[in-house]
């Protein structure tokens, strides 16, 4: 059998508008396949981009910077209290050097209290 372009083919209408139509649907669903999977291939390559450049940008330096600027307000507060117990420490290192030396006066006090009772009932007895 010899097939060109005059060949007849003997084949119902019915079957070629079918035929026709499957062709065409066939064609419209792996069109659309294509579409969607272009959609969604763009999408995620937007998306990706998208978060690089926020990862690098404000939303996440902001927080950061937010955070340290905390961590900086606690830090001075952490300082100026041990400021304050260090000169709490040097009033208290100044007042234990006035009371070592508030005693020894007391005690030299009490010797020369007790020299002047001992002469003067030595000077009783000698009388």
């Amino acid at each position: 059998m010899k097939i060109n372009e005059n060949t007849n083919i003997g084949l119902p209408l019915r079957n070629l508008i079918g035929l026709i139509g499957a062709i065409v649907i066939g064609a419209w669903f792996a069109f659309g396949v294509i579409e969607r999977l272009n959609k969604l291939e763009t999408a995620d390559i937007l998306f990706k981009e998208d978060l690089l450049k926020r990862a690098e940008q404000e939303p996440k330096n902001l927080e950061i910077f937010m955070l340290l600027e905390e961590l900086f307000k606690q830090t001075d507060k952490q300082q100026e209290s041990i400021d304050q117990n260090i000169h709490t420490q040097i009033k208290l290192d100044h007042l234990e050097e006035q009371l070592s030396k508030a005693l020894k006066d007391i005690e030299l006090l009490k010797d020369k209290v007790r020299e002047n009772g001992n002469s003067h009932s030595v000077n009783n007895v000698s009388r």
